[in-house]
């Protein structure tokens, strides 16, 4: 393949003619493909930062727990405090087939922890070896409870990342030790590194976790829970079912049908949705703004080349005097305008992803996961949409040229 140095020498010195006017109409090509290469990276480093929030935490997921009544009922009065029973998970597990994991959550705030002559102020937590389906709890060190830990009733627990680092400040594994929680002292079997900040009746960094049945009697909760906690079947979503889950509770605890405070829900299926469309939005809005802004730029290098074309019209004319033909006019033109857009938009590219690398170390060096850097696909297609945008910035320009006649381009010199 023959590479015609002569015709690149030509586009290069018309370009840098007027490189005041070059410069300022690559700019505009820059800046507009910065801004969607910037606003694209940035979007996706938010998500990222966002969901990491909610990391190991599951997206279909829903809680119930109790609230005073609002609706007089079957001769119960209005305002009535009510508290879930732990028969609450049967009957729903039994009425509603749709349920894949349900267990119960039982907590206490304000107890202290206590290790030697370190004190860490904690909330207590009651939970069964499911729960770890609902919420990953990132055992760091030892295990979870498990099933014989709630058949024995045994006095073991594991600890929250918090907790541990003011108990245990030196390091080490704690696993095997004591600790005392208001006045009973427990076994660490386990350390939590749960990377959820999501807090449901307590956060796992800041709980000791205590097998339910041991806390039950530790605590003297007897049939009262304090959540019932849920996870759906796939294919199935939770706002399908769960009225059909109030309803169930409400029936068992002769709460009116139509009682909209009685029964409290969290629904996170529909906070993570939420979460997923507001970012949708954000990269709807990114590609609007961006490709508004690289048109921009494409309009002004068409705008230029305009100008140019008009100020070469004798060079052009004299050009199809000596037997240049229509299609090497056209061919031209288009050169100089791909070249300038791409060698432009090359340029903000680059300064984006130096820009996105940047942040991208930055928010590693905080111990927040984030990806801020566009892919490499998607960098390539922003190299095709810059030669397709130089093209058709190049198409009028080309045309005009085309369009002048050797005779009137020389009588107009």
């Amino acid at each position: 393949m023959r590479i015609d140095l002569d015709r690149w020498e030509e586009i290069f010195i018309t370009i840098t003619r007027n490189k005041t006017r070059s410069l300022l109409t690559a700019f505009g090509v820059f800046w507009g493909i910065f801004m969607l290469v910037a606003l694209m990276g940035g979007g996706q480093g938010l998500q990222d930062m966002m969901s990491a929030n909610f990391k190991g935490f599951a997206t279909n997921s829903v809680f119930f727990g109790s609230n005073k009544t609002s609706e007089a009922y079957k001769g119960f009065r209005k305002g009535r405090y009510w508290d879930m029973e732990f028969n609450d998970v049967e009957r729903i597990r039994q009425a509603v087939p749709e349920v894949e994991v349900i267990t119960p959550n039982i907590s206490r705030w304000g107890s202290t922890a206590i290790f030697g002559d370190k004190k860490s102020s904690c909330a207590v937590r009651g939970l069964q070896p499911d729960y770890e389906k609902i919420e990953a709890q990132n055992i760091t060190m030892g295990r979870f409870i498990n099933d014989v830990d709630i058949l024995e009733n045994r006095k073991v627990c594991t600890i929250g990342k918090r907790v541990y680092d003011e108990l245990f400040p030196q390091g080490g594994n704690p696993c095997g030790q004591y600790l005392r929680v208001d006045g009973i002292y427990y076994q660490i079997v386990g350390v939590s590194l749960s990377t959820s900040n999501m807090n449901i009746n307590a956060g796992t960094e800041d709980s000791v976790t205590l097998p339910f049945t041991t806390m039950q009697k530790a605590y003297n909760f007897g049939k009262r829970i304090d959540l019932v906690c849920i996870t759906v079947k796939p294919g199935v979503t939770v706002t399908s079912i769960a009225d059909k889950i109030e309803q169930v509770i409400k029936k068992a605890h002769y709460i009116h049908p139509d009682d909209k405070q009685a029964v409290i829900m969290v629904n996170a299926e529909a906070m993570f949705s939420m979460i997923d469309n507001l970012f949708t939005g954000i990269k709807i809005l990114a590609w609007m703004v961006g490709l508004g802004t690289l048109l921009a730029g494409a309009i002004g290098v068409s705008n230029i080349m305009m100008v140019t074309v008009k100020e070469r019209t004798t060079e052009i004319g004299i050009r199809r005097a000596i037997g240049a033909r229509p299609k090497d006019i056209l061919n031209q033109i288009l050169s100089e305008s791909m070249v300038l857009t791409t060698f432009a938009g090359l340029m903000g590219i680059s300064f984006g992803v130096l820009i996105l690398q940047g942040l991208e170390v930055g928010t590693a060096a905080s111990g927040t996961e984030a990806h801020f850097q566009i892919s490499f696909w998607m960098a390539v297609g922003a190299c095709i949409l810059l030669m397709v945008l130089g093209m058709l910035a190049g198409l009028a320009p080309a045309y005009r040229a085309m369009a002048i006649k050797p005779i009137e381009a020389i009588r107009d010199e």
